[in-house]
């Protein structure tokens, strides 16, 4: 049996032991906070620790109140969701000077409901406009496997938190990519669900149209029962829909027996290094999936959720850029200041084409459940790293770190990220990505790979 209070202990593990009476909440959250404060001089992955609460929340829990399938789970937030009492960073300078939450965001409302204790906010890359985990005004998240190396953005302090042990579960954003590049540059499972499906009330926005909200842990399991604890309908996220699943959890020991799953080739076949695809085949022949898909026109997906993100983004931050432009990561300026000069006439046209490709996409899933393609298409750079060699081009590290990531949130699909790791060479993910509502699938073929061993996380 694990050790609820040691790094490697899940979400799963904790709430049983907790549940049972083998171990109080206080005591793993104690460990937690300890686990932070040695690690965080390596990692960076915290801008705010709220351990009074921490410690209320468990003394609660220990008198017998609030238990729940998460119960006495130690989790943290990437710092865009409310956190009642604090000012929402959003890995920003400017928003610290901003009015404090009046109280928590959705989502972490609802974990707690489950029994699940807020340690923190977490670091990310400013105004989640970013691949790598680097942010200007708190430092870089470092990647646990390798603290030179970069976490995957913007999610980057989700990643870092939980690949390194200091917490079983972390919450991300996921716009582009944000939760699926982490996961796969630190070794983790990651769910982003399909889009509208859990609440996005109570967080920082980026673009409306791709924004979405998921968990972040070292096993499947845990996603099932972070994602089942969120579920719900939410008046307050005009988007946010009523269907609810069956309980992810139960059907997690099913395998993947009846599933149709196929391999994304075409596009999801070229531009990366070989260790990108070489971890899809490696899953893809656990699955015994040989037949390939060509999802039609994805390069231009990803090229017309560039110019969404861009337009959308910049109008959201228009007032900033007025008043405070030196108060802005560089980088993340010019970006948002080369999406205010875009023309109205290529949204349009941009989000007429999505309609099309969403179309042409879910017409596939009549003939397969399942569809598989990297996740990013290397391993971790360095930090500080402004270039890398795809497939023999140069390109900025920054944009093309979510390549394969953002033809797929373009149209608000779930996909479940699952880690793999060659022997000798830092972790890798891989996408599995199902039809609208039925995350079920996904998390199933993510259990069946855990379960034989294919994919696999542990704390660095």
């Amino acid at each position: 049996m694990i050790d609820p209070l040691s790094k490697a202990a899940t979400a799963a593990d904790i709430a049983r032991a907790v549940a049972s009476g083998k171990v109080k909440a206080s005591a793993v959250v104690e460990a937690a906070l300890q686990r932070i404060a040695a690690t965080e001089p390596t990692v960076n992955a915290f801008t705010d620790i709220v351990a009074e609460r921490a410690r209320k929340r468990a003394g609660e829990l220990d008198a017998g109140r609030h238990l729940g399938p998460l119960a006495g789970v130690p989790f943290a937030v990437k710092n865009l969701f409310d956190i009642e009492g604090l000012p929402t960073r959003a890995g920003s300078k400017i928003n610290v000077d901003g009015p404090k939450a009046r109280r928590d965001g959705a989502l972490v409302r609802k974990l707690e409901v489950a029994g699940a204790i807020l340690v923190g906010g977490l670091n990310m890359g400013e105004y989640a406009y970013d691949f790598t985990g680097e942010n200007a005004h708190y430092g870089p998240s470092r990647n646990p496997h390798d603290p030179t190396c970069m976490t995957g953005g913007s999610s980057g302090g989700s990643g870092a938190a939980v690949a390194s042990g200091e917490v079983p579960l972390s919450l991300g954003s996921d716009t582009n990519g944000s939760i699926r590049v982490p996961s796969s540059l630190c070794g983790l499972f990651g769910l982003k669900p399909t889009y509208g499906r859990l609440s996005r009330a109570g967080s920082f926005p980026f673009v409306d149209a791709f924004d979405h909200l998921g968990p972040i842990a070292r096993s499947t399991m845990d996603l099932a029962l972070a994602f089942d604890a969120m579920q719900g309908w939410d008046p307050e996220d005009p988007v946010c829909t009523d269907r609810l699943a069956d309980l992810t959890v139960l059907g997690l020991d099913e395998g993947i027996a009846g599933l149709r799953i196929a391999v994304a080739g075409d596009y999801f076949a070229r531009g990366g290094e070989p260790e990108a695809f070489e971890a899809v085949e490696t899953v893809a022949k656990a699955l015994n999936a040989t037949r390939r898909v060509v999802l039609p026109q994805a390069a231009a997906a990803r090229a017309a959720a560039y110019v969404i993100t861009a337009i959308e983004g910049a109008q959201l931050h228009l007032s900033r850029l007025k008043t405070r432009p030196q108060d802005f990561d560089p980088d993340t300026r010019e970006r948002f200041m080369a999406g205010a000069l875009l023309p109205g006439a290529w949204y349009v046209k941009a989000q007429r084409f999505r309609r099309q490709y969403r179309a042409a996409v879910l017409k596939l899933f009549e003939e397969v459940d399942i569809i598989l393609a990297p996740a990013t298409p290397r391993s971790a750079p360095k930090i500080g790293q402004k270039m890398m060699t795809l497939d023999g081009v140069d390109l900025p590290v920054r944009a093309n770190l979510g390549l394969y990531t953002q033809p797929i949130s373009f149209i608000g699909l779930p996909v479940v990220a699952v880690p793999t790791r060659a022997p000798g060479r830092m972790p890798i993910g891989v996408q599995v990505i199902a039809k609208p509502y039925n995350e079920q699938a996904a998390l199933r073929v993510s259990a069946y790979l855990e379960k034989q061993g294919v994919c696999a996380s542990t704390p660095a």
